[in-house]
C-alpha cells in the first residue's frame, strides 16, 4: 500500500478525494440512516469529523458520483436523481451578541435563496426557512437535505449571559420545530453538535428527531477505530509506538 497524503485538518470530502488523502471509508453508514429515519441528531466532541461526515452526505445528495468512486456506498446509489441540499453551520461568529444568531441565520439564508435564484419575501427567519424548503423541493423536483453543523454553539457560547442563551435557545427551537413541519418537504434531516439537548426543550417541535448519540450501531460514524488505523493507514504505522500514544 502507498503512502498518500495526511488529512490533517481538511474538513471538505471533496478536497480529501481530490488530492488522494487517506480516506477512512463511512458512506456505509449512510444506506442505514436513510433506510431506518428520517431526522438524525448526532453528538461528538469537537475534531471529531462531524463537519467531514456532514460535507460527505452533502456530496451524495448532489450526486457528485465521481467522489465516491471504490467507495461502499457508490455501487448502492442511484445517481440519477439528486437532492438539493441546504446547509446551515453555527461554528463561527460571537453568539454572546444580542440578535446575532438571527443576522447570521438570515445571510445563510440569504446565500441558499441566491444560490438557487430563489426570492423570498419573508421577514422572520423561520418563514423564510420553510418558504426556502419548499421552494427548493419545488425547484429541484426532489425532497431537500437539511444538514446542521454545530446546533449548540450560540447557546454554550453565550452561557455567561443568561437572557442572550435562553433567547438563542427559544430562537433555536423556534427554527427546528420548522423541519417538522415541512415534513413534506425534507428527504433527510441530520443535526449535529457537542451536546446533548435533544431530549429537553430545544428540540421539542422536532420530537420526531432520532439521536444516535450512544447508538453502539453507529459509535464509529465519526472518528477512527483501530480497525480503520490498521487497514487505512498502514503505510504511516512502520516504528509508531501506538500504545505510548495512549498514554
Amino acid at each position: 500500500m502507498r503512502k498518500r497524503r495526511l488529512p490533517i485538518g481538511i474538513q471538505t470530502f471533496r478536497k480529501i478525494r481530490q488530492e488522494d488523502c487517506y480516506y477512512v471509508d463511512k458512506t456505509g453508514y449512510i444506506g442505514r440512516l436513510l433506510d431506518e429515519g428520517t431526522h438524525y441528531f448526532l453528538s461528538r466532541p469537537r475534531r471529531f469529523g462531524k463537519s467531514l461526515f456532514l460535507d460527505t452526505l452533502k456530496e451524495l445528495f448532489e450526486g457528485n458520483e465521481p467522489l465516491f468512486e471504490g467507495l461502499y456506498i457508490h455501487d448502492r446509489w442511484d445517481w440519477s436523481i439528486r437532492h438539493p441540499v441546504l446547509r446551515l453551520s453555527f461554528g463561527s461568529g460571537n453568539f454572546k451578541e444580542p440578535d446575532y444568531l438571527e443576522a447570521t441565520l438570515m445571510e445563510q439564508l440569504a446565500a441558499a435563496e441566491r444560490r438557487a435564484g430563489i426570492v423570498s419575501e419573508y421577514a422572520t427567519a423561520p418563514g423564510r426557512f420553510a418558504f426556502l424548503l419548499e421552494a427548493l423541493h419545488d425547484q429541484a423536483g426532489q425532497p431537500v437535505a437539511v444538514l446542521i453543523d454545530e446546533y449548540d454553539k450560540p447557546i454554550l457560547d453565550a452561557l455567561e449571559l443568561p437572557e442572550v442563551a435562553r433567547a438563542n435557545r427559544d430562537f433555536l427551537r423556534g427554527l427546528y420545530a420548522v423541519i417538522k413541519d415541512c415534513d413534506a418537504h425534507v428527504r433527510f434531516t441530520f443535526i449535529t453538535g457537542v451536546s446533548k439537548f435533544s431530549k429537553v426543550s430545544l428540540f421539542s417541535g422536532l420530537n420526531n428527531l432520532t439521536d444516535i448519540t450512544l447508538e453502539p450501531s453507529y459509535s464509529a460514524l465519526c472518528g477512527y477505530t483501530d480497525a480503520d488505523l490498521d487497514a487505512v493507514f498502514a503505510p504511516e504505522l512502520p516504528g509508531l509506538d501506538r500504545d505510548q500514544i495512549r498514554d
